[in-house]
């Protein structure tokens, strides 16, 4: 006898995002196996002309596909999240300008500015924290037994902080995982199912320890073609050619945030050229997503548009998705994903949100280990992650002395001086969205 399945409610935070196209197409490739019956996007006042253009291409979308799915688009998020199943965050406090200011004032002090690494995804992870632990106390009182499923980014970092700091139940995705599995599976021609990589680091700072295709290790193999292709980068990053030499001595996949690391000087270059030519990514992406939404608001258009490739959220809908239907089938499966450590990677705390395959089953994940890290890992791994844990410390707490700390120990950033220039310029440029240190 199959067992029914309750409908599901969704509540989408950050709802009037470009990306959210790609999360319905995702519901709608999955109706028969993930009964959702209702979707409510939210958003912010200042979204509310987004929201609207969204919500109603998500609409034209579900009916196009014959699916009794009712979206409801509103600006009042406890209604959202009253007796969700799930929430997905996937929101940006600030918006573009945020961001193009997050990239902007590190190249001032000759340190790359880049969303999600270093003094930007510093910068961004101080305006998310306080935002975050509202939306939880929200889902603590109006939907206890919801899932939270967190984009937002840097997402390790938030996904650590709900962890640390409430009691929700909450996964963190990012889509460059998949995106490596993608690439392998290109590069040999063959389906996605027959990859598996075994993934291991943070969120933005992931490797590939070993790469298997029908279950036989290619790893080395891999790593030596990888040393003459420069095709496996996300949409954000620049592509540029990795050093043969370094790929040989590193023996795993990096993933393409790596660059940033392995590469500070050749990057930054690249980004002053670019933030004098033609903008920063994210002046960029302002002008992507203007074109987008001019699109969105086509009333013919009823599926997701194939220029949203260009927001370099490839894959994200398959993740989201594949995650959330693993949840309720209870799969069983394995998938990549933001977790507590728990004693997956010993070299990290316990407590520790780590990027790593687990087993996804009605219960959440449940990561396989990965034991001890080489020393070539673990070295940058063990500081990231103390700037990440120092960071979500100033970020819960407004606490000065913990966000110097934080930007001074990053590997982008060259001294504690010019730490503290950046810090205090994030901190005057930001003031309205930092209630934390302005109290």
């Amino acid at each position: 006898m199959s067992h029914v399945v309750k409908k599901l409610k969704i509540a989408v935070i950050g709802g009037g995002s470009s990306y959210t196209p790609e999360l319905i197409e995702g519901f709608i490739k999955r109706a028969p196996e993930l009964p959702v019956s209702e979707i409510y996007l939210v958003d912010v006042e200042q979204g509310r002309e987004k929201l609207e253009i969204v919500g109603n291409l998500a609409k034209r979308m579900l009916d196009k596909a014959g699916l009794n799915i009712s979206v409801h688009l509103t600006l009042d998020r406890r209604e959202a999240i009253s007796n969700a199943d799930f929430v997905i965050t996937q929101f940006r406090v600030g918006g573009i300008d945020a961001r193009i200011r997050d990239e902007k004032i590190p190249l001032k002090y000759g340190v790359i500015g880049q969303e999600t690494t270093g003094p930007g995804g510093f910068a961004k992870a101080l305006r998310t924290i306080p935002v975050i632990l509202d939306i939880c106390r929200d889902i603590e009182e109006l939907a206890p037994d919801a899932w939270l499923i967190n984009f937002t980014n840097p997402s390790g970092i938030i996904t650590e902080t709900v962890i640390k700091h409430t009691g929700v139940k909450v996964l963190g995705l990012c889509n460059v995982p998949v995106n490596m599995v993608n690439y392998v599976a290109k590069a040999y021609g063959v389906e996605m199912d027959r990859v598996y990589i075994q993934f291991a680091g943070l969120n933005h700072l992931v490797w590939g320890l070993r790469v298997y295709l029908d279950g036989e290790d290619i790893t080395q193999k891999l790593i030596e073609q990888l040393a003459s292709d420069e095709n496996m980068t996300m949409k954000n990053i620049p592509g540029m050619q990795w050093d043969k030499d370094l790929l040989k001595s590193l023996g795993v996949l990096p993933c393409p945030y790596h660059r940033y690391y392995y590469m500070k000087d050749t990057m930054l270059e690249e980004e002053k050229r670019k933030a004098t030519h033609e903008g920063t990514r994210g002046e960029v992406v302002k002008k992507v997503e203007r074109e987008l939404f001019e699109l969105y608001k086509d009333p013919k258009l009823d599926e997701k548009p194939p220029q949203l490739e260009k927001r370099g959220g490839a894959l994200y809908s398959y993740t989201a998705c594949n995650l959330i239907s693993s949840i309720v089938n209870d799969k069983r499966d394995i998938q990549v994903v933001n977790v507590k450590n728990s004693g997956a990677i010993l070299d990290l705390p316990e407590d520790a949100v780590v990027e790593t395959n687990c087993v996804i089953d009605k219960n959440g994940a449940h990561s396989l280990s990965v034991g001890r890290l080489p020393a070539k890992i673990r070295g940058l791994i063990q500081v990231v992650k103390a700037y990440e844990e120092l960071t979500i410390e100033a970020g819960v707490n407004g606490d000065y002395n913990a966000a110097l700390q934080a930007l001074t120990i990053h590997p982008l950033v060259p001294s504690a001086g010019i730490a503290k220039k950046i810090l205090d310029d994030i901190l005057a440029e930001n003031r309205e969205y930092l209630p934390q240190f302005f109290k």
